[in-house]
């Protein structure tokens, strides 16, 4: 650089790099951090004060109606607005940010409504009727504007649908309805079962609460406006409706029920699901899927065995049922949830032989 600033004022900037091989923009860069850097450190003049500004006295008063019981939940422009309307002025909209802003008050100062904190729901199942779950769709009747109301209740582990209704209204007695025949259908132990749900009218309502003390079932709700808490019963709902046979609209109530009867006679005894093993429903949920698991396995090693090159050597094996089903399950556990299954069980036995 000693050779640069030589030979800079002689030749030029252009000349000079070209001549000792340097780049011209690091120069051009250099300097303007330099320059940036001066002029960070020159003292600043201090501004004027305007001459039109409020005075000292001026300012406090205005202050002291911005903070006073009376606007201190109000937007300076609303100050403003009702001071113009008594035939008072102390300021425009704008000194009145600028005197809160130099206060520190420069947020909202409006009261807002603080909304409760809304725990996760972390639910467990490692067996058929331990958590449920239930949710309510419309399907479009005949008419524009008109629906009908299916309710449907599933059980996690299995993806069995333990119990559905379709009405012509959404109420808490309906719902009422259909959690009692499901829990006396599923013989439900007092204590063993957990209902989860959103958080709609129905599900929050006092009547389904009471009964859901009356008959011992724990229940969960969803956060407000996370899908996410209640996966199964959204998935189910869109495997009802993307199916090809699923009309645009139903032209009464009964055809709802009859093309419903035909779909979750399909969905438990028939549709092989992704999500237990590629097994029926009805095959997990009344406890046939070890015995097909065995049966699958068998028929894989007869093809291994007579075609052990298609395989590549390596021994299939049949997809097996998860041995658990979360609804939000720990980001950060201390523990393996095999483990906490293994701890499950044992507790429970525990529990039983007492």
């Amino acid at each position: 650089m000693e050779a640069f600033a030589i030979l800079e004022p002689q030749i030029g900037i252009a000349a000079s790099c070209a001549a000792l091989s340097i780049n011209r923009a690091g120069i051009y860069r250099a300097r303007t951090r330099l320059a940036r850097r001066q002029w960070c450190t020159l003292p600043r003049k201090r501004r004027p004060r305007p001459p039109l500004a409020l005075s000292a006295d001026e300012r406090v008063v205005l202050l002291l109606i911005l903070n006073s019981e009376r606007f201190a939940d109000l937007a300076p422009a609303a100050v403003f607005a009702i001071l113009l309307d008594e035939g008072r002025y102390h300021g425009s909209i704008r000194t009145m940010y600028r005197l809160l802003a130099l206060d520190g008050q420069s947020g909202e100062r409006r009261k807002q409504r603080a909304h409760m904190a809304y725990a996760k729901p972390e639910l467990l199942a490692i067996r058929p009727n331990e958590v449920w779950s239930w949710d309510i769709t419309k399907l479009k009747g005949p008419a524009k504007w008109t629906c009908f109301h299916l309710y449907v209740i599933l059980d996690i582990f299995s993806r069995y649908v333990v119990g559905w209704m379709i009405a012509a209204r959404e109420s808490a007695e309906l719902a009422e309805q259909i959690i009692t025949d499901t829990a006396h259908k599923q013989h439900i132990v007092p204590g063993t079962l957990t209902l989860h749900a959103d958080r709609g009218s129905s599900m929050r309502s006092k009547p389904v609460a009471a009964l859901l003390v009356d008959l011992d079932i724990g229940k969960t709700h969803s956060r407000p406006h996370v899908s996410d808490d209640n996966p199964y019963s959204e998935a189910q709902f869109k495997t009802l409706k993307y199916r090809p046979d699923f009309p645009a609209r139903f032209g009464s109530i009964e055809d709802a029920r009859a093309h419903c009867q035909v779909f979750f006679r399909w969905y438990n005894t028939v549709h092989r699901h992704s999500g237990i093993g590629l097994m029926t429903p009805y095959t997990v949920h009344h406890g046939h899927a070890d015995q097909l698991t065995e049966q699958r396995g068998a028929t894989l090693m007869t093809a291994f065995a007579s075609h052990p090159q298609r395989f590549k050597g390596l021994a299939p094996k049949p997809p097996t049922v998860p041995t658990a089903a979360w609804i939000n399950p720990p980001k950060k556990e201390t523990e393996t949830p095999e483990i906490i299954i293994r701890s499950l069980n044992s507790s429970r036995l525990v529990s039983q032989s007492h």
